[in-house]
């Protein structure tokens, strides 16, 4: 799988857009900034948004070419960020962070619910969990995401998981994406925005 991703991201393209991610643009820039970790977040085009916004940047991708590459981005828009190389089934920190995004990270059942769990524990009281992944609906568009059912998303499950923090948003929505060639068109997505109390 991380062959996949390195092969993906290995072109001078951003294959995702260096523009956020919609939803979390949307919500970052109604909050003061404090100290952020973005898991999964391939090319960086979040990371660097978030310190352009004087977020503190915690980021991490599995895949070599998405840290090059959003190394690169970040300094091409001179955008401070602590993006490492880690993979999800091994991630631990003993920091807790005000704001968590999850966009577009789609893991097997197994490892998102232990992930998902841990990342409980890594939020501050009064932090935000924020996460933009495919429904199961996705399957049935072209816009990008899985070929694989079981790495798409349920809501109910993905309420599941977050039952610990007071859950201020949770829809399945359809959108229209435009993030790069590889997110175009009529998308179903699941949004979720939870606090932890």
């Amino acid at each position: 799988m991380k062959e996949t991703w390195d092969k993906r991201y290995n072109s001078n393209e951003f294959v995702y857009g260096v523009k956020p991610n919609e939803f979390l643009k949307s919500i970052l820039e109604k909050i003061k900034p404090g100290t952020i970790l973005l898991p999964g977040d391939g090319e960086g085009r979040n990371s660097v948004f978030a310190a352009k916004l004087g977020w503190k940047v915690d980021a991490f991708d599995y895949s070599l070419e998405g840290y090059n590459k959003a190394k690169k981005l970040a300094k091409k828009n001179n955008a401070d960020i602590n993006y490492f190389i880690s993979d999800v089934s091994v991630f631990d920190t003993k920091i807790q962070y005000d704001f968590i995004a999850i966009i577009f990270l789609h893991l097997p059942p197994e490892i998102r619910a232990s992930f998902f769990k841990n990342l409980v524990h890594f939020l501050k009281p009064g932090g935000y969990i924020l996460l933009e992944a495919f429904s199961r609906e996705q399957i049935q568009n072209t816009s990008g995401g899985p070929k694989d059912v079981t790495l798409l998303y349920d809501l109910q499950e993905i309420k599941e998981d977050f039952q610990q923090l007071t859950i201020e948003l949770a829809e399945e929505k359809k959108i229209i994406l435009d993030e790069g060639k590889l997110h175009q068109g009529k998308a179903s997505v699941i949004r979720l925005l939870a606090k932890k109390d």
